[in-house]
């Protein structure tokens, strides 16, 4: 493949250099590799995984976030971020390919061009590794509070059932779906899964519309304080923030597609990913507006709570919430999965085998759910991890690594959108965690572990 680097100058996934002697085994354990493993993606696999990475719990939230916000600031910071994300997920694609001959794989090995091989990991790893593990912990709540939310709506005269039994249901999938090898193998998963956002999303706002203006309706602040009008701002920020997540996977998903120096894989990926933004304003926009405009200040943290009627719409609902939310999940775990095995087989030098496969993911996957029973407080968790991992990695260190490489002229275009993007992501990363903390704080006094 023209763009593949020469077997000398190979870097692995954590930097270092391999000579020709090791070339052969370092193929091998690439093509084992999910990230590596496959290259034969189509552009539109581009568009849904973008899709099933973006639009998930953050939509559902987004209405909350408006009541937080307010009119003017709500719709302010919707605008911008959906322009910056963009902006910055347009820099990621185009640096995939930035040096002839290598592809960027990873989104550290991208931060180890840019800042350097030690100083580059520990830069991007950490970051990435919040954000993907964050996001999956999130998703294990969402799916459990959907499937409970599908329960009480199908059967509202039924014994209540703890959180923690759905949340544990909702697992169970994952300990199959996990050993599906790489990003093509769960192609049919995310497909299902950007159909199913598309349609919960509609069925959102349709459905909040059709309710009409509620008679009690007020746009004020939810909170009565000034002090909780801050907080309570400062974690919508990170809700908001928390819906713009795909670019923690995006040099991934481009890596699965096949290129040559007169086809390069930017092309397609980037006609994904404009036709993955349309669908994100689609979702995005009317879910938080009309969500808003019919609620006011009384919307729950997941719109589909404030509906109660009709009852097989809502519980549909709920269901697509679910299959989306396992697509979202294998996403964002994927990603994770390979940087574990990257680390168990080339610096641990364990065999590539199913074994090992077996016993890191389903190791991963307990994890991510029992953290999500013992933390299952959705609106909190999206705000902190929302502003405090997920701002650097989409908002602003695409741009950091921009300047580094390609060193625009001080004070040209480029130089001048770059640091606006800086300025507000830095903002963003400082400011939303205050918010989502102080919630995740008054969540956690009132709440019984496993509960």
């Amino acid at each position: 493949m023209g763009t593949e680097a020469p077997p000398h100058e190979e870097p692995n996934s954590f930097g270092s250099v391999q000579n020709h002697d090791d070339s052969e085994k370092e193929k091998a354990v690439d093509a084992w590799l999910p990230i590596t493993s496959s290259r034969n993606a189509k552009w539109w696999y581009s568009a849904f995984h973008n899709v099933t990475a973006m639009v998930g719990a953050g939509v559902l939230g987004l209405p909350f976030a408006m009541a937080e916000l307010g009119w003017g600031p709500g719709v302010a910071v919707l605008i911008i971020s959906w322009v910056v994300t963009l902006y910055t997920l347009w820099q990621m694609v185009e640096m995939h390919e930035m040096v002839p001959g290598k592809r960027f794989d990873r989104y550290h090995e991208l931060g180890q061009h840019a800042f350097g091989e030690k100083l580059g990991l520990w830069i991007v790893v950490p970051q990435q590794l919040i954000v993907e593990v964050g996001v999956n912990i999130v998703y294990m709540v969402t799916g459990g509070k959907s499937l409970q939310k599908f329960h009480k709506t199908v059967s509202p005269d039924a014994p209540d059932i703890r959180l923690t039994y759905f949340i544990l249901i909702f697992a169970s999938c994952h300990f199959v779906l996990s050993f599906l090898p790489n990003f093509n193998s769960i192609s049919i998963v995310s497909l299902a899964a950007a159909v199913m956002s598309l349609s919960y999303s509609t069925i959102g706002w349709s459905a909040s519309l059709a309710k009409g203006v509620q008679p009690d309706v007020s746009y004020d602040f939810k909170a009565s304080t000034s002090t909780g009008v801050t907080f309570n701002f400062l974690s919508a920020l990170g809700d908001v923030a928390f819906a713009y997540a795909g670019h923690n996977v995006v040099l991934e998903i481009q890596a699965t597609i096949p290129s040559t120096p007169e086809k390069p894989s930017k092309k397609p990926m980037w006609k994904g990913v404009v036709v993955a933004y349309i669908v994100v304003a689609i979702c995005y926009f009317p879910v938080a507006l009309i969500g808003y405009w019919v609620f006011g200040k009384n919307v729950e943290d997941n719109i589909l709570i404030s509906l109660e009627k009709p009852r097989w719409l809502i519980a549909m609902a709920n269901m697509f919430v679910v299959v989306h939310v396992i697509g979202s999940y294998q996403i964002y775990a994927m990603p994770v999965f390979d940087m574990i095995e990257t680390f168990l087989v080339k610096q641990m030098n364990f065999t590539p085998c199913f074994r090992l496969r077996f016993i890191a993911r389903t190791t991963y996957v307990a994890l991510t759910m029992i953290l999500g029973m013992m933390f299952p407080f959705f609106g909190g968790l999206l705000g902190f991890f929302g502003g405090f991992a997920l701002a650097p990695t989409t908002y602003f260190l695409p741009c950091i690594m921009w300047l580094c490489i390609y060193k625009p002229r001080k004070f040209s275009l480029s130089w001048f959108t770059n640091w606006i993007c800086i300025i507000l992501g830095v903002l963003l990363m400082i400011l939303a965690p205050i918010g989502g903390l102080r919630q995740l704080i008054l969540s956690v006094s009132s709440y019984k572990f496993f509960s």
